[in-house]
């Protein structure tokens, strides 16, 4: 044999002895993965977790014991991540990533957020890395075979969460600051904007108007995005705005020069919602 030929044979013995960095076949789990989002005004809400069936199983005070951290789920610790600051029963909750862990009692469960994302289970929980715990009153519920969350009640700056096993629920409400958060991402957004982009500088002004925010900052938006190129949407978006402010004549003029650009880009194009608020708003001068 040459030598080179044991070298090769050298080398795909120490391979082959060489476990992979990873798995390349992971199997199906006992307890599927799952997630489920919700978004409250521009917040997104994100819970993923594992789902374990009760299986005939005696759950509460058994198969999870009553009085003891435990991971909501299964496999990897369950984990609630939210994209802004929110409020949880009241509380508040930064933004961020955090792994749920509740601890069931009979009459009151305690619902932990703690900052420590990467667990498996709950056995390297830390109490000192939690970034708030709230207090919940377990709901009796229809029979659910396999654990699952949910956002069953929505409002335009809140929603209800609620784990669901067996025949518990868990709920607990999350609330956001829509129009603070939402005119901070305004914001942040029209200053990034490129040079020729007029699209977002009137789609922030477009929800700045119609908030009861103070307009000014708004009508600067709108400018901005005239100033980069007239065009038939933001010229109209000034007329309505001009005329909810009072000034009826300027808003006819844009109003109209919004019709003529509207109509050539397109000669079919439908500017009957301009034409009626220019009668309108002339009855006003």
């Amino acid at each position: 044999m040459t030598g080179t030929a044991r070298t090769l044979m050298t080398l795909a013995a120490a391979l082959a002895a060489t476990p992979p960095a990873f798995a390349s076949f992971v199997p199906p789990r006992v307890s599927p993965q799952a997630s489920v989002s919700q978004t409250i005004g521009t917040t997104q809400i994100t819970i993923s977790y594992s789902r374990p069936s009760v299986r005939g199983r005696t759950i509460w005070g058994e198969l999870v014991p009553y009085d003891q951290v435990w991971r909501t789920g299964a496999n990897e610790a369950t984990t609630f991540a939210v994209t802004d600051d929110v409020a949880v029963n009241g509380s508040p909750l930064p933004a961020g990533t955090y792994s749920l862990a509740t601890i069931p009692g009979k009459a009151e469960w305690t619902v932990i957020f703690n900052k420590e994302r990467e667990l498996w289970g709950m056995y390297q929980y830390k109490p000192e890395n939690d970034a708030l715990r709230i207090r919940v009153k377990p709901v009796e519920a229809p029979f659910t075979e396999s654990l699952e969350f949910a956002f069953p009640t929505l409002t335009d700056d809140s929603a209800t969460v609620v784990m669901r096993w067996e025949r518990l629920a868990i709920p607990f409400t999350v609330k956001v600051d829509v129009v603070a958060t939402t005119l901070a991402r305004a914001r942040a957004a029209v200053a990034a904007a490129a040079a020729d982009d007029w699209r977002t500088p009137l789609a922030a002004a477009n929800w700045l108007l119609s908030t009861n925010l103070p307009r000014e900052e708004g009508m600067k938006w709108l400018d901005r995005s005239i100033a980069i190129q007239e065009t038939s949407q933001n010229l109209g978006a000034k007329a309505r705005a001009l005329a909810a402010g009072g000034d009826t004549a300027q808003a006819i003029a844009l109003a109209r020069r919004a019709i003529e650009l509207a109509k050539a880009a397109n000669p079919n194009a439908n500017t009957s919602a301009l034409e009626n608020l220019i009668t309108q708003w002339q009855g006003k001068t």
